[in-house]
């Protein structure tokens, strides 16, 4: 085998290259036209009103928290299966970042466990649940603890642009949530080699994420808060403009928007190619006689697929997960493991974070590992695949 196959990898074709030349040969290279439909383009096809790109799926969660007004001591729970940027978001905006375990079956946060946790100490700020591998959370009963709670709910949707909830709405529209946030790393659903959007129907929302994208820089018809400078004899000073809070250069580029636009217009074709796939893995493994098991067994709507996990009793020595890791890198395919939890980092751990109440998010990084699942694996490297992972686990 010549070249490795690793866990993912992004999708790009002609199309995608002759978008991003069309803007390279136009007047807008920062954020411009293309940013805008883009933006357009996804609040459509999940059913939100309002839409803001930024430069990263980290910044999206960033000004999120922000619009929802987490400051200094401030509680929010997410999931510690997941990225560092789940609960880094919080600590950027002062907050204080909790975990709540996760289900054993869907690997996404425990509804039960998360309305103990919420039902105790100071309020809770904003709940944080994440789409783990793009399956939804179950997001109705996430949103009547946030109800009881008073919390802010921000979906961490980064895996999940695809995904749908079992009452058919996609992710993204906001249904149970006051905001969602996508990522457009290259190895999501579509790429716009980094890049992210949060999404909501709230316009005081979307107001200030403007705002906080932009330097907090005044935009549209707010209001200004020196009109003595704005306007002279009656009339708009058309150079003016104000920095109302303090804000980010977090924009996307016209450069950014144009290849996720064109990455969009195959998300049919992308998420139906990951559905199969993921199905066929579910085929191999789904009665775990080989000794490896499905990860995520259980869930409420529709998958996007970003990840397939795989679960393994591993031990000592030959039967370690880096031993296992090695045989497969020698027969040509690199696995990850997603995620090391983020109490386990050393930065938490130094803030006195520990797995001690978060027995199956414990339980599962000890199982865990990510098998190769993205658009471009052809049937016949998957079928090998499958083959190599019940051989070098005998």
């Amino acid at each position: 085998m010549s070249a490795k196959i690793s866990y993912s990898r992004h999708a790009l074709d002609e199309d995608d290259v002759q978008a991003v030349v069309n803007v390279l040969r136009h007047s807008w290279l920062t954020q411009g036209p293309a940013v805008g439909e883009f933006e357009q383009a996804i609040a459509n096809h999940v059913g939100a009103k309002y839409a803001v790109a930024v430069s990263s799926g980290t910044a999206a969660l960033h000004i999120a928290c922000l619009a929802a007004g987490i400051s200094s001591g401030d509680r929010a729970i997410t999931s510690a299966n997941s990225f560092v940027a789940s609960a880094n978001c919080v600590r950027y905006a002062g907050g204080v970042p909790e975990f709540a375990d996760i289900e054993r079956d869907t690997l996404n946060l425990d509804p039960a466990g998360l309305r103990a946790q919420a039902a105790t100490g100071p309020r809770v700020k904003a709940i944080i649940p994440v789409h783990f591998g793009g399956l939804p959370c179950n997001m109705a009963q996430i949103a009547d603890v946030a109800a009881s709670a008073g919390a802010t709910v921000i979906e961490d949707a980064a895996h999940a642009l695809g995904g749908r909830y079992p009452s058919g709405e996609r992710v993204g529209s906001c249904a149970y949530s006051d905001m969602t946030v996508f990522s457009f790393h290259p190895v999501k659903s579509i790429t716009s080699g980094e890049g992210g959007m949060v999404t909501t129907n709230r316009q005081d929302l979307y107001r200030r994420l403007l705002r906080l994208r932009g330097h907090g820089i005044n935009k549209a018809d707010d209001p200004y808060q020196h009109p003595h400078h704005a306007y002279q004899d009656g009339k708009f000073n058309r150079w003016y403009y104000e920095m109302q809070e303090l804000g980010f250069n977090y924009r996307m580029t016209d450069i950014q928007a144009a290849l996720g636009l064109s990455q969009f217009r195959k998300i049919d074709r992308f998420m139906a190619r990951r559905s199969g796939l993921a199905a066929r893995y579910r085929e191999a493994f789904g009665d775990g006689a080989s000794g490896i098991r499905v990860g995520q067994k259980n869930g409420l709507g529709a998958s996007a697929n970003h990840l397939f996990v795989i679960r393994i009793a591993f031990g000592a020595g030959a039967r370690s997960r880096t031993a296992y890791m090695q045989r497969l890198f020698d027969r040509g395919y690199i696995t990850q493991v997603h995620y090391i939890p983020i109490p386990l980092h050393p930065y938490y751990a130094r803030l006195g974070y520990t797995l001690e109440r978060l027995p199956e998010t414990a339980r599962y990084y000890n199982e865990c590992l990510s098998i190769p699942l993205f658009v471009g694996l052809a049937d016949s490297q998957q079928r090998e695949f499958i083959n190599a992972a019940v051989e070098c686990l005998a």
